[in-house]
């Protein structure tokens, strides 16, 4: 199975696992109060799951589910996991210390000015200088992507030294950062999927966690096309 990748890594993906369910089945468990169920999609189905979505008589849409593969930075995943209507199951550095790897981006974007939570998403990335050292001929300069490559590796030094000490992986995994990578499966029905979409694939969402809606999004298009269909129509 290819992956879907997120972020220019070829590490941080998001893949669909497996699903159930169809646009028509969002229409029989709507009609079920009727005991009426079709056994095709017809026009007036596609009509209907609109007014569903659009009056918000969601519950006909819980009957459906994916199920996502994901590998994302550390930051991410928790984002994630505050989507507390989902079940996650993640790798857990209790049990393993191995396949360690990090998200290290080579630029960066500033704060907002106006919005302490989020950033600028439409300024120019930045790699700025953190850090100069004075030397005899020529001063050295470190900037940010250096830095952060540099403090990755020596986390995973002391986590390495912890283990070789006899230190337990539980109390070890402490010092990793959190630009590691989490990878974990996630499922959901389809409303809640759709929900998630909706608050994380904003304009000002953080850049990160706004390629893993899209990519979730691509997954409900392609499976459920009249509801998502409903799903942009009603999503300012």
């Amino acid at each position: 199975m290819s992956k879907n990748f997120l972020y220019n890594d070829n590490i941080g993906f998001c893949d669909l696992l497996d699903y159930m369910g169809e646009d028509l089945d969002i229409v029989n468990s709507a009609r079920v109060s009727f005991d009426v169920s079709h056994a095709k999609l017809e026009d007036r189905d596609e009509k209907l799951i609109k007014y569903l979505y659009r009056n918000k008589h969601t519950s006909p849409f819980e009957h459906c589910t994916m199920k996502f593969a994901c590998k994302v930075p550390l930051f991410v995943a928790r984002q994630h996991m505050r989507h507390r209507t989902w079940s996650y199951n993640e790798v857990s550095r209790r049990y393993t210390d191995v396949n360690l790897e990090f998200y290290t981006p080579r630029e960066f974007r500033a704060q907002a000015k106006t919005n302490r939570q989020a950033s600028i998403h439409d300024g120019m990335l930045t790699n700025p200088v953190v850090k100069t050292t004075s030397g005899s001929t020529q001063d050295w300069i470190t900037r940010a992507d250096e830095a952060l490559l540099s403090h990755t590796r020596k986390s995973v030094k002391l986590y390495n030294t912890f283990l070789e000490k006899g230190i337990c992986r539980e109390q070890a995994r402490m010092v990793l950062p959190q630009n590691m990578y989490c990878h974990y499966i996630a499922t959901a029905n389809l409303l809640n999927v759709l929900k998630f979409i909706g608050l994380r694939n904003k304009p000002d969402a953080q850049w990160e966690i706004k390629v893993l809606a899209e990519q979730m999004g691509a997954f409900v298009q392609e499976l459920f096309p009249t509801a998502w269909e409903a799903f942009t129509e009603n999503t300012k």
